[in-house]
Parts: structure tokens; C-alpha cells; sequence
């Protein structure tokens, strides 16, 4: 019979891992930036005119949920008002 015999492979330490990891650390920020570039690139971005529609569309949207809310507040207030009277 044969006897498997186990290798044990030992983790580096953590001072070990550390100084590998601040080593790397400028490689792997550069990285992350010519990732980001890269990614930039493919963006389809927005003509004026669309920017100016869609800017548009969100300020009335604000508007008008700020009036809704507003309405909605003064009218609770109102019927707490009333029911304190009570």
C-alpha cells in the first residue's frame, strides 16, 4: 500500500501580506484608473438639447411633488388642528 504523504504549504504571514499589498498598492490604483477611462470611453453621453429636456422634466417633477407634499401637510395640519379643539 501506498502512503499519500501531505504537503503542508504554509500562508505567508501578515507582515508578509502587508508589504505585498502596500507594494502592489500603486499598480492596482493605476489599474482602477485605466479601468475607469476605459469605461468612460463606451458612455454614450447626452446631447445639449437632451440634458436641457431631461433637466427640465426633473425640475417640474420636484415642483410638483413639493407642491403635493406641501398640500398634503397643511391639510393634516389642518385636521389636527380641528381634532385638538376637540
Amino acid at each position: 500500500m501506498s502512503e499519500k504523504k501531505e504537503v503542508k504549504t504554509e500562508k505567508p504571514g501578515f507582515l508578509s501580506r502587508a508589504f505585498t499589498w502596500i507594494k502592489n498598492l500603486p499598480g492596482t490604483i493605476s489599474a482602477r484608473f485605466k479601468n475607469m477611462v476605459a469605461e468612460l470611453k463606451k458612455v454614450s453621453w447626452p446631447t445639449r438639447e437632451d440634458l436641457m429636456n431631461y433637466s427640465l422634466v426633473v425640475i417640474v417633477f420636484v415642483v410638483a411633488l413639493a407642491l403635493i407634499v406641501g398640500l398634503l401637510d397643511t391639510a393634516s395640519s389642518f385636521l389636527v388642528r380641528q381634532l385638538i379643539r376637540l
